[in-house]
């Protein structure tokens, strides 16, 4: 039975302002509701392993959800991180940070991880997806031009993918693109299989 019968009796709720979420939800054609907004402070360990992140703040975001979860409820929330390193760059606060971060990736190779959590009220389940991203030398004009015209400081790593500084930078990518966009499908369309 494909996947999209099976959710008719269940209500999944992605909890996550992301409109990338929201898009590569529907393009599996898998029927969702949105949660509410709620307040998760995205705060980690500072020992946790960077490639951990992800997932721990995918937990975090679950465990904050306000309200009690009915039986046929499958709660889904995920967190993406980009790493450079060792250094996890976040969602940038300025222009000026966002030319900092697509500075520091270009010509480099660096990992997105996006972590996902899958909560019913008597099940969860957690996992990460990685994939490696590796960017030409940009040119300082190019640089500006994204940051000033697509403004990318919902993002993190101060960049999106399915945007112009993907066409034209990204050389190669190793894993999943849907990853890097936010949300791992193919890695989730299995795990909501197994979930129910």
């Amino acid at each position: 039975m494909l996947l999209q019968d099976k959710l008719k009796n269940y209500r999944l709720i992605l909890a996550s302002a992301s409109p990338r979420r929201r898009e590569l939800l529907a393009a599996c054609d898998l029927d969702f509701v949105l949660a509410d907004k709620f307040e998760c402070e995205e705060c980690y360990p500072a020992d946790l392993a960077t490639d951990k992140v992800a997932e721990y703040l995918s937990q975090l975001k679950s465990n904050a959800y306000p309200h009690a979860l009915e039986e046929k409820d499958i709660l889904l929330t995920a967190d993406t991180v980009v790493i450079l390193g060792n250094k996890i760059l976040g969602k940038p606060h300025s222009e000026e940070e966002a030319v900092e971060m697509i500075s520091s990736l270009s010509g480099a190779t660096h990992k997105v991880v996006t972590g996902v959590t899958l909560r019913t009220a008597k099940q969860t389940i957690s996992f990460s997806a990685e994939s490696l991203v590796s960017f030409r030398t940009l040119e300082a004009e190019e640089v500006r031009y994204y940051v000033e015209k697509y403004r990318p400081l919902d993002k993190a790593g101060a960049y999106g993918i399915q945007e112009w500084i993907g066409y034209i930078g990204i050389e190669g990518i190793e894993g999943s693109f849907y990853n890097v966009m936010g949300l791992p499908v193919q890695r989730l369309y299995s795990a909501l299989k197994e979930l129910i």
